[in-house]
């Protein structure tokens, strides 16, 4: 059953009388218990897409979609005091800076005792008990101890299993993790995905995961979704993608990551758009080695191969593999 279900999200700014759009047409779903990434260069609309399901964006934000489904409820239809019983405790998120999530004049221990007792008819030692074996589960030693402390008595990893904590105190259904990795060195990188994957196996826990690091994402997700200037270009299970990318962005975001023999890095050639370029036909076209003619005019349809790899470009348009 899908927890997640999102069709035909739309997503614009408005500046100076006049709406940009960043986000088009995009569609998605996740069942209870996978782990979703979600991956493309910076600016091609991965963070704006979750955040909008969240209603975090800012008030000039213009968003719509046929339906939103979460729990088999269209959560576009209801209001923000109700939505607010659902974002920080059915769903969940963790925000890419751990160390300017966590206010630094409190304790751990108070910032999360604050989120369980906003969402859980608990009082404050019952909250305590629940904070510590949230720390428990995200591996910090000593969680009795530590839960007095403050955030600079952290490191950068550790503050990410704080907010990590934070986002479980509450038992969620889906967490949203956004670049949760980003400022963190490589072998931290790697403790986080683990516990990631910990999560999403022992509690049942959905997880979708946005990031620009498909090194990281080829380790721990079921399904990968490619966005690039705001549509998806491609989706497919992990397994699928990574053994054979069809869209040529995928390709070469893959043909851009370090290899053992091979000393030159390749790279994608130009610059993502921006909201404020008129493209016409596929975004990618004008950055694509496999352009043709009619690229430059006509939007690609989705095909979908066997497996429900689905990938939007012409090069395709008779079934060719």
């Amino acid at each position: 059953m899908k927890l997640l279900d999102v069709k035909n999200l739309n997503i614009g700014f408005s500046i100076d009388d006049d709406v940009f759009s960043v986000v088009q047409g995009v569609s998605f779903s996740i069942e209870k218990g996978k782990l979703l990434g979600i991956v493309g260069e910076s600016g091609c609309g991965k963070s704006v897409t979750l955040m909008s399901i969240l209603r975090l964006l800012p008030q000039n934000a213009v968003v719509n979609a046929d339906y939103i489904n979460f729990g088999g409820k269209n959560i576009l239809n209801i209001t923000e005091d109700e939505f607010r019983k659902i974002r920080g405790n059915k769903i969940a998120l963790i925000p890419q800076d751990p160390l300017t999530s966590l206010n630094p004049l409190y304790t751990v221990g108070n910032q999360i005792i604050e989120v369980i007792m906003l969402h859980q008819k608990v009082d404050k030692n019952k909250a305590r008990e629940l904070a510590i074996e949230a720390l428990r589960q995200v591996n910090i030693p000593e969680p009795e101890k530590r839960i007095d402390e403050y955030p600079h008595q952290f490191s950068g990893g550790m503050c990410q299993r704080v907010i990590i904590a934070m986002a479980l105190s509450c038992n969620p259904d889906l967490i949203i993790a956004d670049e949760p990795t980003t400022a963190l060195d490589v072998t931290v990188q790697a403790q986080i995905m683990k516990l990631f994957k910990e999560i999403q196996q022992k509690l049942g826990t959905a997880i979708i995961l946005v990031t620009h690091d498909l090194a990281l994402v080829s380790e721990v997700a079921d399904e990968v979704i490619v966005m690039y200037s705001g549509e998806i270009v491609e989706k497919a299970a992990s397994s699928q993608f990574f053994k054979n990318p069809k869209h040529p962005y995928s390709q070469g975001l893959l043909d851009s990551l370090p290899k053992e023999d091979v000393q030159r890095l390749k790279v994608i050639n130009g610059q993502p758009p921006s909201i404020k370029d008129k493209i016409t036909g596929c975004k990618f076209h004008p950055r694509c080695k496999c352009a043709m003619s009619k690229c430059s005019f006509e939007d690609p349809s989705v095909i979908v191969f066997e497996g429900g790899h689905g990938v939007s470009c012409w090069l395709y348009e008779s079934g060719n593999v």
